[in-house]
């Protein structure tokens, strides 16, 4: 086909082809194999993306204890594909899933370096794996907590669509002398992207240091978003902060009143329709309820009801969990089991009310539900690559 197939012709037919025939005609002919290798190539092919869209499942498999990470169609049909029966030989104890973007999962875990004087030491960081083509590799977050009294770290995940850079954000909140003192609390933010291959400060103004920040993320197009509150919790105020990738400026978006103060047990952000999305739990005697929120496009801070979830109830105080929502709007819910049956991951249906379960059940709150689109990042990295943090 080559000999007779304008070259741009070619490109536009392979740009087409699933990651795994990509992978094989890369061993076709070497302009392939060059073309399929470039950067411009991998960019082109991550925004012209023509294969189904699908969902990343992380679970706890309840009766092996093993993680299990598989995908399904993001359709009524649900069809699952297993990415493969074991997780990255990087991880060796997976602490959560921090995020997915552009086909890649962010995973917090520890690693074993090599390079240190005892074998059994072990660094915490994060690993990026594309499950298409098999590719992770780790980047330490170095949390040492010599040089201040006291410190918690948050880590935050996305991928940019205008630069196609794997970005790890880092948020280390320091408290010097007395905690109870809001002038000694301070964030450090860091900024990792793959690209650069190091830890660097951003040049933007961190968060105010009174702010607490969660670990619930949400990327949407170049921002990433984080539920956080201010305050002391009588006085709470709940807050979502935003953060450019492209600009790496932080912005805060206020919630309207009846979210802003309630508890922030009772509430989670997800995505809907890519848009940003406020889950808000409640429950009665006969029904848990959770009511989805959906941010305005146009309008900042403005946030309409969009729907309310209705589960049965189950008197053991552990809510139904609300863990994203298909491309047509149906969220995903991890239906806890009664007594010591495992947790069920469903599809709602807002209209009926229906539950359709789609035969992937694991360990209560051990769920991580994301979308997914196979791409071409970190093909040009050398597959288990280390970043330590001072290189």
């Amino acid at each position: 086909m080559s000999d007779y197939v304008p070259f741009q012709i070619q490109f536009e037919i392979i740009k087409r082809l699933p990651v795994k025939s990509l992978l094989k005609f890369r061993s076709v002919s070497q302009p392939w194999k060059s073309l399929i290798d470039s950067s411009e190539f991998i960019a082109e092919y991550n925004v012209s993306q023509t294969q189904p869209q699908r969902l990343s499942v992380w679970y706890n498999d309840p009766w092996s204890a093993k993680d299990r990470f598989v995908s399904f169609v993001d359709d009524d049909t649900f069809t699952l594909h297993e990415f493969t029966s074991t997780v990255p030989k990087l991880i060796k104890n997976l602490q959560s899933v921090v995020g997915s973007s552009h086909g890649l999962l962010c995973l917090y875990s520890y690693y074993k370096d090599p390079g240190r004087s005892t074998n059994d030491e072990t660094v915490k960081g994060v690993v990026l794996w594309n499950p298409s083509i098999r590719k992770s590799v780790y980047i330490t977050t170095h949390e040492s907590s010599q040089w201040c009294e006291e410190q918690s770290t948050v880590l935050g995940f996305g991928v940019s669509p205008a630069t196609n850079d794997p970005t790890v954000v880092k948020f280390k909140r320091v408290t010097y002398g007395d905690p109870r003192t809001k002038d000694h609390m301070h964030w450090v933010v860091e900024v990792f992207t793959l690209s650069a291959g190091c830890w660097r400060i951003p040049s933007s103004k961190p968060p105010n240091g009174t702010i607490t920040l969660t670990w619930e993320q949400v990327v949407i197009d170049k921002f990433i978003y984080r539920f956080c509150f201010d305050g002391i919790p009588s006085l709470r105020n709940n807050l979502i902060m935003s953060y450019d990738m492209t600009t790496e400026e932080f912005r805060m978006v206020n919630l309207p009143d009846c979210l802003a103060h309630q508890r922030c047990v009772n509430l989670s952000i997800s995505k809907v329709w890519e848009s940003l999305a406020v889950l808000e739990y409640s429950r009665n005697i006969n029904k848990q309820v959770c009511v989805v929120w959906m941010m305005d496009r146009v309008v900042a801070n403005l946030f309409t009801k969009l729907f309310t979830i209705k589960t049965p109830n189950i008197w053991d105080f552990r809510p139904n969990i609300t863990l994203g929502f298909t491309k047509s709007g149906k969220p995903i819910l991890g239906l806890k089991g009664r007594d010591e049956e495992p947790a069920a991951l469903v599809v709602y249906e807002p209209r009926s009310e229906h539950i359709k379960e789609i035969g992937i059940y694991g360990r209560y709150g051990l769920f991580f539900v994301g979308s997914y689109v196979e791409t071409l990042l970190l093909h040009e990295q050398v597959n288990y690559s280390v970043y330590s943090y001072n290189n």
